[in-house]
């Protein structure tokens, strides 16, 4: 097995960690980053230690986009185990309180089908939500309560993998913001039995799949080639926009900061991927605004318009 070399290096794409548990996101980014030499490096999204499973790793000129997948569903697999709440909503936090379990499956299903939609959540205190520029965790190791305003999330799917008379096993999909830990307790409360999360897999998120992860000790087994094989270019971070190609001299103005002429129909203030014609390269997004123009939004800044 190769060592990665000591020098940073301009790497730009985008690298899919299947996260372990009990290390933080980022020091599963800074261990592709070190694997890969790479000089920048930026994540789409903390899992919690607890959580394990999909977690992109953006280098170079992708950390750009990354906001973009920040802004998408995501999908989990969790694991709910009913008649005990923690302090922290999940198998770290102590125990605070027990209650028996006598619901059946159909009545699982009926709660569960309740939280499908848009629904409201209270962010839990053992969150890194800002309160005052403290982390509310800060507040909640100190033995404080914050007041919290509730939010709309949506659950776009919610279903019932399996179910042993006391734990079960969820697949979600959710909009950004949703917190899985309040989701199991909400659930248990709605049961009337309490509940508290052991176990969460991110398995999806922004159009990727857990399948196409990889584990850090599978990278640290690669020549520093076949690391690099495994990264996906930048526009998959875009693939979300409709895509337009300019001819060379407009992508010179483009690649310059400057509007350029834009003849396509499209609705008003609508963003495109850019391409330069001649060499299919992607070099950023750019903005079609009512003067008929596209405008560069965001470039890419080690790209130079060739003929």
């Amino acid at each position: 097995m190769s060592k990665p070399r000591s020098t940073k290096r301009q790497i730009d794409g985008v690298l899919l960690i299947d996260k372990p548990y009990d290390i933080s996101s980022n020091n599963a980014l800074q261990k592709a980053r070190w694997l890969l030499n790479a000089a920048k490096a930026g994540h789409t999204g903390v899992l919690d230690p607890l959580a394990t499973g999909l977690l992109p790793v953006c280098l170079g000129e992708a950390t750009k986009f990354s906001s973009y997948l920040l802004d998408a569903d995501k999908g989990y697999r969790a694991t709910v185990k009913f008649g005990a709440v923690t302090t922290t909503g999940d198998v770290e936090g102590e125990v605070v309180s027990e209650r028996p379990v006598s619901f059946s499956r159909e009545q699982l299903e009926a709660a569960l089908a309740s939280f499908r939609g848009e629904i409201s959540q209270v962010p839990p205190m053992y969150s890194a939500l800002k309160h005052q520029g403290k982390p509310l965790y800060e507040y909640a190791r100190a033995g404080i309560e914050v007041p919290r305003e509730a939010r709309r999330v949506t659950i776009r799917k919610l279903e019932l993998l399996a179910f042993d008379g006391v734990s079960a096993e969820i697949d979600v999909l959710c909009t950004k913001g949703t917190y899985i830990r309040t989701l199991a307790c909400d659930i248990g409360e709605a049961l009337g039995s309490g509940a508290h999360l052991t176990a969460l897999r991110r398995t999806a998120t922004g159009g990727f799949g857990l399948d196409e992860a990889h584990t850090l000790a599978a990278l640290e087994a690669l020549e520093m080639a076949g690391r690099e094989a495994l990264l996906l270019p930048v526009d998959v971070l875009v693939q979300h926009f409709p895509e337009t190609e300019l001819a060379d001299g407009e992508i010179g103005k483009f690649m310059n900061g400057q509007a350029v002429l834009f003849a396509e129909k499209c609705e008003k203030m609508q963003r495109f991927r850019v391409y330069q014609k001649s060499t299919r390269r992607f070099m950023g997004l750019g903005e079609a605004r009512d003067d008929g123009r596209l405008h560069p939004i965001r470039l890419l800044a080690n790209q130079a318009a060739t003929s």
